[in-house]
């Protein structure tokens, strides 16, 4: 059957559907909800089909990317597995090491001493590279003897493994313009975890109660009619994960070009930036430490300076913990410039409050500034949270089992969606491919009440959240451009 009369065929029957049927006559009068129910029915098919796509390669890649640590450790090993020794080289030894390596007397831009039983990161500025991407030396401190030399990102430190995961899970590497997909993917995710709960919640009310929590919750393994079956596990599986999706719409919208730029600017707006330690010196301009928690994945993190250091590493190191920064994995930034403190900053995500940084004279080694976690506000701790846990990386394995499971029930969730379309196919008409779209008509059915309130809701949501605006739009336009030519065509076999 050809693709016309395909589409056609699809829309007369919803057409139909939209008549008065044996199946409403059953039901009696249309409860209160029925509007709403067929609105959000109509929206949750359609963003379903046409984004379902999208949605599934965010989560394929997204599942690939929460696994790049232990990926990172067991493709970069050598360069990751330092020697244990009872006398490791200082970090300016070992800074001079990797200074020899690349045959250069300009000061890293970055020093991340080595953990225990790890190797010791000096990356240093490269005109070669991308915005936000270093050239990093490893350094075993046992040995002092360098053990790698690559490309690092971001203030994740991520290698080259992990920065291709990511990018492929941000803009399908294909840079500015692919970073539509995931913003569309990340819109359209909330939307469809709401309408689908309330489509529960809606058709839960119009079921006896002994049933409501055994459908809606527990899959019906047992059902005969595989339509029904897999709608069941369909719901059960959406309910179950519906906070978990919302939160990962939430987080990830904060990264996308148009709706993280709205998001920017509310949060400078309201005062709910993650304050930063002033490097300034007293008697100096003010400055303030270059930081942006979102830069391992849009590349705003930018270099601090090539000046050569005037202070020891160590020294500086000893200074800050002597002040109490105690946390294993940290990170030394020499100061742009001589006029300026170096920062030391605490960088295990992995534990929500060990995230302190510092500002030490290079000179007197005295701390000027420093901003502890305690100190921040609550807005700023969540946005901390949501990044991390949106990365896998609070609490290690705990959060990368959930953002598994989120994934994996991510793809069965679209699988299923389309699998549903198919299985409601006519099967007894010759050709038939998949099944009819919910009714129309539920537009004009909408109390005229709700309209100023449907509108406001629309109308925020497409200015703050752009592209989701855009697409609803096309949504609409492609549905009333398809409607008017089936009717036509339905007019035209009439006439015949």
């Amino acid at each position: 059957m050809s693709s016309p009369h395909v589409i056609e065929r699809y829309f007369i029957m919803s057409a139909t559907l939209d008549a008065p049927s044996s199946e409403r006559a059953r039901e009696g009068a249309r409860p209160s909800h029925a509007w709403l129910m067929a609105l959000l029915r109509r929206l949750h098919f359609y963003a379903g089909i046409l984004m379902g796509p999208f949605l599934m390669i965010a989560a394929l890649s997204g599942l690939l990317y929460v696994f790049t640590p232990q990926l990172e450790r067991a493709v970069y090993a050598d360069a990751l597995t330092g020697t244990q020794s009872e006398a490791p080289w200082s970090i300016d030894r070992q800074v001079r090491a990797a200074q020899r390596e690349i045959g250069t007397d300009d000061a890293p831009v970055a020093v991340r001493p080595a953990a225990e039983g790890g190797t010791t990161r000096v990356m240093f500025a490269d005109p070669s590279l991308g915005r936000s991407e270093s050239r990093g030396i490893f350094v075993d401190p046992g040995t002092g003897r360098v053990v790698g030399d690559m490309t690092v990102y971001g203030t994740s430190g991520a290698l080259p493994l992990r920065t291709t995961i990511d990018r492929l899970h941000r803009d399908l590497l294909l840079g500015e313009p692919g970073r539509l997909y995931s913003e569309l993917a990340a819109s359209w995710l909330g939307v469809m975890a709401v309408s689908g709960v309330v489509l529960v919640v809606l058709h839960r009310r119009r079921m006896g109660r002994g049933r409501r929590a055994r459908v809606t919750l527990v899959p019906r393994q047992g059902e005969a009619n595989a339509y029904r079956r897999t709608r069941s596990w369909h719901t059960a599986t959406g309910v179950w994960l519906a906070l978990g999706f919302l939160f990962l719409a939430a987080s990830g919208l904060t990264w996308s070009a148009y709706a993280g730029e709205n998001v920017s600017q509310l949060r400078s707006a309201l005062h709910w930036t993650t304050p930063k330690v002033s490097t300034a010196l007293p008697g100096s301009a003010p400055q303030q430490g270059a930081g942006d928690e979102h830069a391992e994945h849009h590349g705003h993190q930018g270099h601090q300076g090539h000046t050569d250091p005037s202070a020891s590493f160590d020294a500086v190191l000893t200074a800050a913990r002597t002040a109490g920064l105690d946390s294993q994995l940290v990170e030394i930034r020499p100061a742009a410039s001589r006029d300026a403190a170096w920062t030391v900053a605490e960088n295990d995500r992995s534990w929500p409050t060990q995230v302190d940084s510092m500002a030490v004279d290079p000179e007197s080694l005295r701390v000027t500034d420093h901003v502890r976690f305690s100190e921040w506000g609550l807005p700023a701790k969540l946005t901390q949270w949501a990044i991390a846990a949106h990365m896998g990386l609070l609490f290690g394995l705990p959060n990368q089992i959930a953002l598994a499971v989120l994934a994996v029930g991510l793809v069965v969730l679209v699988v299923g969606g389309y699998v549903m379309w198919w299985r409601r196919r006519p099967t007894r008409a010759a050709g038939a491919g998949f099944g009819p779209v919910p009714p129309r008509g539920a537009l004009r059915s909408t109390p005229p009440w709700t309209w100023p309130l449907l509108l406001a809701v629309g109308l925020g949501a497409g200015l703050f959240v752009s592209l989701l605006g855009i697409s609803l739009v096309a949504f609409l336009a492609v549905d009333l451009v398809i409607a008017a030519v089936v009717r036509r065509r339905s007019a035209w076999k009439a006439a015949q």
